[in-house]
């Protein structure tokens, strides 16, 4: 199939690379043309285009555009790419995590033309272009049917790790709720983890303790795995700050479970020790980055004087 990728970041070079390799062929955009030019150069299927208006010169119809850009910018990139000529049939797929109310309103609009929206929570971070990305997706039925093949190839395998959760809006929310669940747990093995490296009275081995983890543990996860190798260059973890950033997704889960009065308390305390985070010191802190930067590639703020 031919489909252009726009925003080539930290997971949108890597789904193409992934698409590129099944044999998709790809018209490919950044605001940064270097990214996009290297792309072209490295890969056989894969062509840079200039503009926004340019790539949907360079895709068959139905034109399938998928977008991998910061939430700020999917407005703006919908408003150029309508003035470029997006049509009735055409099938816009946003990947990257947006708030699930803003998509549906995004949705809405679009149909009113004709043109298809998906939305679809895409979890994987920097690890995604050998392991696959947990693909989560909003759309109607045609859309998805449609698209299915560009699913199939950049999930783990044809029938796992991606799914059709429900209408144009649900892809974003369950990707969210995702996001709040990380928090939780990546915030329970940063507060265990501090726990037992304040215990001076056994001395305990953080590198030893994760690897045991690792295998047979109830706790054992791909986080625990990112803990480990992070403990494996720096047991102390001293590169790191302990000024936890958030995405946004952890408070827009934290929102929902207020506008639905579900008890989040877990989820909710896990985003408020974030903001903890940005005030008091810790090794949970430094902890809590050390798996950011391992699963996502997160921009990390260095220790003081680093």
């Amino acid at each position: 199939m031919k489909l252009a990728m726009i925003g080539l970041g930290r997971m949108g070079a890597n789904m193409v690379r992934r698409l590129s390799r099944d044999g998709h062929e790809l018209v490919v955009y950044d605001v940064d043309d270097t990214v996009a030019n290297n792309l072209d150069g490295e890969l056989s299927t894969v062509e840079a285009a200039g503009s926004l208006t340019g790539v949907l010169n360079e895709l068959p119809t139905p034109r399938v555009i998928w977008m991998m850009v910061p939430h700020q910018y999917v407005d703006d990139t919908i408003a150029k790419l309508r003035d470029g000529g997006l049509a009735q049939g055409d099938i816009l797929v946003d990947g990257g995590n947006s708030n699930f109310h803003q998509t549906k309103a995004r949705g809405e609009r679009l149909a009113e033309d004709g043109i298809e929206y998906v939305d679809c929570g895409t979890s994987g971070g920097v690890w995604g272009l050998e392991n696959g990305y947990s693909l989560m997706v909003g759309g109607s039925d045609v859309a998805v049917r449609h698209i299915t093949p560009i699913l199939k190839s950049l999930a783990p395998d044809d029938d796992k790790g991606w799914g059709h959760v429900g209408p144009v809006g649900a892809g974003h929310y369950v990707k969210m709720v995702h996001n709040g669940i990380e928090y939780g747990m990546m915030q329970a093995y940063a507060e265990g983890f501090d726990l037992m490296a304040s215990k001076d009275e056994f001395n305990l081995d953080m590198r030893q303790i994760s690897h045991i983890w690792q295998h047979g543990s109830v706790v054992r996860s791909w986080l625990l795995d990112l803990v480990a190798n992070a403990l494996e260059q720096d047991v102390a973890l001293s590169g790191l700050s302990d000024w936890v950033d958030d995405s946004g997704e952890g408070r827009w889960t934290v929102q929902d479970s207020i506008d639905q009065a579900i008890p989040t308390p877990v989820l909710t305390l896990a985003l408020q020790m974030r903001f903890a985070s940005r005030q008091n010191p810790s090794y949970a802190g430094r902890m809590l980055n050390a798996m950011r930067a391992g699963f996502g590639g997160h921009a990390i703020k260095p220790a003081d004087g680093e």
